[in-house]
């Protein structure tokens, strides 16, 4: 998948911008890692086709984001540089545009982006966490982690900030994925342990 796939005939996802980020975590509370926990994020900014009207059919916007479930974990998972059965966590995330409604957040990011994420990791039982939220050009916003095949295990709860210096504009959103290959440093608040996961109801 690239920024060139159609969606319908001669038209494009109206992609302008990609940015991948890596986070590495050497040091926590003063206290070194004997594995650094690392999570990426990838953001694409694209042109809202419904900028500034509304519109009761929102399947375009579906269909982006079935193309953006390929090119953003693609993108992701090779900058960590790991298979993409080795996340363990995933979330999703829109920062919309002021032109736009937070709808188009939803479009992008609910029916149908899930399923090509997924495949890349090799499965996911869990429902993968979400935020929407409208903001300028440079907002953060952050994209909620949990852990991909066990909702209930606490140490993968966590979140990513992110940011694009130019984006959304008005006519714009920013859709963003996030992956991690572990927990939280240090985590001891309890709870289902990662070598306690069953896997096959997304809960535990």
């Amino acid at each position: 998948m690239s920024e060139n796939d159609t969606i319908g005939p001669n038209e494009t996802i109206g992609l302008r911008r990609i940015l991948t980020v890596v986070e590495e975590t050497l040091v926590e509370g003063g206290r070194k890692l004997e594995k650094p926990t690392r999570r990426a994020a990838s953001v694409a900014v694209i042109r809202n086709p419904f900028a500034g009207r509304y519109v009761e059919d929102l399947s375009p916007l579906e269909t982006i984001g079935r193309v953006l479930g390929h090119i953003l974990p693609e993108r992701a998972v090779a900058a960590l540089g790991i298979e993409g059965s080795k996340i363990e966590s995933f979330g999703k995330a829109v920062l919309v545009g002021e032109d736009g409604e937070l709808e188009h957040a939803a479009a992008l990011i609910h029916p149908e982006l899930g399923a090509p994420f997924r495949a890349i990791l090799g499965g996911g039982a869990a429902l993968i966490p979400s935020s929407k939220k409208r903001g300028a050009p440079g907002a953060t916003f952050d994209i909620p982690l949990g852990h991909k095949d066990a909702a209930r295990v606490r140490s993968h709860f966590d979140g990513m900030e992110v940011r694009v210096a130019d984006a959304p504009r008005a006519d714009e959103i920013a859709v963003a994925i996030a992956i991690t290959d572990s927990g939280r440093p240090h985590p001891r608040v309890g709870g289902l342990t990662v070598d306690r996961i069953i896997g096959k109801d997304g809960v535990v």
